[in-house]
């Protein structure tokens, strides 16, 4: 049996290093199967190793470098699991790419496969946005060891041609279709987006703490707090009748409103979620057009414009969780009618404890 290299060992049929180079704890695989293979690679690596800490060289640094590194320094970005959806993507087409070399060509392929399987312009536009974020940061913020930028100058992107895709809200008749063919728990986060308004992130997070009883009222609402709203405005949620009625069948369950087994859901737009849409012929409706449904039926059903920017969230500041009798019976009364127009009686918020 041959004998093995210092610094090497190997794990079901991988080599890895395990070895220590001028200071620097090296544990990684080699990716090689063969003994000699594996100490080529070794080689190559406490050469690299000691040119950067012995010599001063600047080390290259790959993209999946950047990328895990913008993935653990932005944990509190409310969309960071779209950002890392992106990063994903793309990690095929660059992620072993030193960042360097990467330049505007380097995502043709990446585009035009996207592009084949159905993403819109929108969707690349924002995948692209993402991109230049981690390569400004590689530039502007993030140093090595010698205090040098981890890339000199951001590579130039690509700019996504196509138009931006159209809301596509949809009928009463395909919400059933739609509903019947999910599990049920996600069958009652679709209502209840069509029913509130709220994105996708914004139910996944909603929490029982974030529940607000109406004084006078056994009635309560739901507050969007400033870290988990979109453009960073606290508002209230009124729930008209559909909507109370499927919070109360969870209440109890779990610290999150609507969970699995107990569990935060990461995301709507999942593999159930996925399977569902298609198997009604409706593949081309994404989870933030129950948001565009809700905000049309608003208006199909008489709101004013102001009283449906209120419930969407789009007044920046124009109305908050101070809110008086006559604002909230309105609001209260503007979702109601999305089911048979009952009406309520004026009403008063009190912030829970």
């Amino acid at each position: 049996m041959a004998k093995s290299t210092p610094g090497l060992r190997k794990k079901g049929q991988i080599w890895h290093i395990d070895k220590t180079v001028a200071g620097i704890k090296l544990r990684e695989s080699t990716g090689e199967t063969e003994l000699e293979a594996a100490e080529r690679y070794l080689a190559k690596r406490i050469q690299e190793i000691r040119s950067v800490v012995v010599y001063g060289e600047r080390r290259d640094r790959i993209f999946d470098e950047a990328a895990a590194r913008f993935t653990e320094e932005n944990e509190h970005k409310r969309s960071l699991d779209r950002d890392i959806d992106t990063l994903r993507a793309v990690m095929p087409y660059i992620g072993d790419l030193a960042l360097k070399k990467i330049h505007s060509a380097s995502l043709d392929r990446y585009i035009r496969d996207r592009k084949a399987n159905g993403i819109s312009a929108g969707t690349l536009k924002r995948d692209m946005a993402v991109l230049r974020r981690v390569f400004n940061l590689c530039v502007a913020m993030w140093r090595d060891e010698q205090g040098r930028p981890w890339l000199d100058t951001a590579p130039l992107l690509p700019s996504i041609q196509g138009a931006k895709r159209k809301p596509r809200p949809i009928s009463v008749a395909e919400q059933e279709r739609l509903i019947k063919s999910m599990p049920p728990y996600l069958a009652d986060m679709v209502l209840f987006a069509l029913h509130t308004g709220l994105r996708d992130q914004e139910i996944c997070g909603l929490k029982w703490e974030h529940e607000a009883k109406i004084s006078g009222t056994d009635e309560s609402v739901f507050i969007v707090t400033e870290e988990r709203a979109k453009n960073s405005h606290e508002r209230i949620v009124p729930l008209n009748a559909v909507a109370r009625s499927i919070v109360d069948r969870y209440r109890g369950q779990s610290e999150y409103v609507f969970h699995l087994k107990g569990n935060r859901l990461e995301r709507m737009n999942n593999r159930a979620w996925r399977k569902a849409r298609e198997a009604v012929n409706l593949a081309d409706v994404r989870v933030h057009d129950l948001r565009h449904t809700f905000g049309m039926r608003l208006r199909a059903a008489g709101v004013s414009l102001e009283d449906r920017q209120d419930l969407l969230g789009h007044h920046a500041g124009h109305i908050t969780t101070h809110y008086s009798k006559a604002e909230i019976a309105r609001l209260i009364e503007c979702v109601e009618l999305l089911c048979d127009g009952k009406q309520q009686p004026e009403l008063t918020l009190i912030r829970a404890a």
